[in-house]
Formats: structure tokens, C-alpha cells, sequence
């Protein structure tokens, strides 16, 4: 039995396809209004899925550095933008990144970089929160990592029970993070604390 992914690519450009589909919901796509939107569709689509062509290790081998430091690190409010692989409707949040060195850091800007890679994919917030923290073991083998997303999903604001005002919250708590109260307790008072 043969799967989608085993059926060739249709030869219709992603721009025909989009076309396609405003027919399909009874829109006339030479309209003046919609007259460039499969081209402007595909521009959007292909930025908010960059990430599939980004490789995290590649961007965390560029700044890594070997610094005697074994306190914690944060990197805290990153704005993220994902489209949830369901509905391929966005979710939008920060994140909150913690780790403890163990000889290595990673250079600052390489932290919302990372949380950019990742969130330019089709995704659910629980995968993403863990590949972030993932990726940052990987690359630096640290005493522990520590991952905080808080995120809006307008699937669930424009859709289906249409909440505005609920949030999502997920975490990964690795190594020294999971294993120690303490460390996690300093992180998460870090974090809601509004100080810079």
C-alpha cells in the first residue's frame, strides 16, 4: 500500500498550487486583491519553514568558547513565531533558555538563533521546547539545561474553542535542572522576576 510520501511531487508550481486552493474556497485569485497572493503565499511559506534548511549544530559550533564559568547562564524573553503542524495555523511566545556550563558557553546571540531554527518548522510546542534544550546538550555537554516556552496558539484563539486568553506553557528540565530543586527553584524565580 502506498503512502503520500511515496507519491511524486505534482509538477504544478507551489505558486499554481496556492491558486488552486483560493478557487477552491470560492475566491477569483485574478481579482486585483489576489492577484499576487500565491506568489506572496509561497514567499511567506518558504520564510516560515526556513528552518528545515538550517542546521542548529552548524550554528552552536560558531560560537562556542571555552570560559572557566559554572554558574547560570539565561537568555530569557526570546520572541518566537511557529505554525503548529495541525491546523498550519501560528503559536507565538517566548522562551526562556537556562544552562549551566561545564568548560564551554555559547555565544549569547547564538541562543535566540537556536530558538529560530527550530521554531521555523512545522511544530508542536512540546517537541520544540525539548529540541531547543536538546541541541544545546548536544553541542556543549553542559551540567544541565533549562527550557521555557510560553506560547499563544490561534488554533485554539481562532478556531475550534476559541480561548484568547489561554496561554501554553511548556518546559525541559535536563541534568542539573531536574536532578537539584534548587537550581530549577533559582531559574524559575530568574525567570518571572521582571528584572533585566
Amino acid at each position: 500500500m502506498s503512502t503520500l510520501t511515496d507519491r511524486p511531487l505534482s509538477e504544478a508550481s507551489t505558486e499554481e498550487i496556492y491558486r488552486e486552493l483560493l478557487l477552491r474556497y470560492d475566491e477569483d485569485p485574478t481579482r486585483d486583491g489576489l492577484l499576487k497572493t500565491p506568489e506572496r503565499m509561497e514567499k511567506a511559506m518558504a520564510f516560515l519553514t526556513k528552518g528545515y534548511k538550517q542546521d542548529p549544530t552548524e550554528i552552536l559550533r560558531g560560537a562556542l568558547f571555552d570560559v572557566d564559568y559554572d554558574e547560570m547562564v539565561i537568555v530569557k524573553d526570546i520572541e518566537f513565531y511557529s505554525l503548529c503542524e495541525h491546523h498550519l495555523l501560528p503559536f507565538f511566545g517566548k522562551a526562556h533558555i537556562a544552562y549551566i556550563p561545564d568548560g564551554k558557553v555559547i555565544g549569547l546571540s547564538k541562543m535566540p538563533r537556536l530558538v529560530d531554527v527550530f521554531s521555523r518548522r512545522l511544530q508542536v510546542q512540546e517537541r520544540l521546547t525539548r529540541q531547543i534544550a536538546d541541541a544545546i546538550v548536544d553541542a556543549i555537554r553542559p551540567q544541565g539545561v533549562a527550557v521555557i516556552m510560553e506560547a499563544r496558539h490561534l488554533c485554539m484563539m481562532m478556531r475550534g474553542v476559541e480561548k484568547q486568553n489561554s496561554a501554553t506553557v511548556t518546559s525541559a528540565m535536563l541534568g542539573v535542572f531536574k536532578e537539584q530543586q534548587q537550581t530549577r527553584n533559582e531559574f524559575l524565580s530568574l525567570v518571572r522576576s521582571g528584572k533585566l
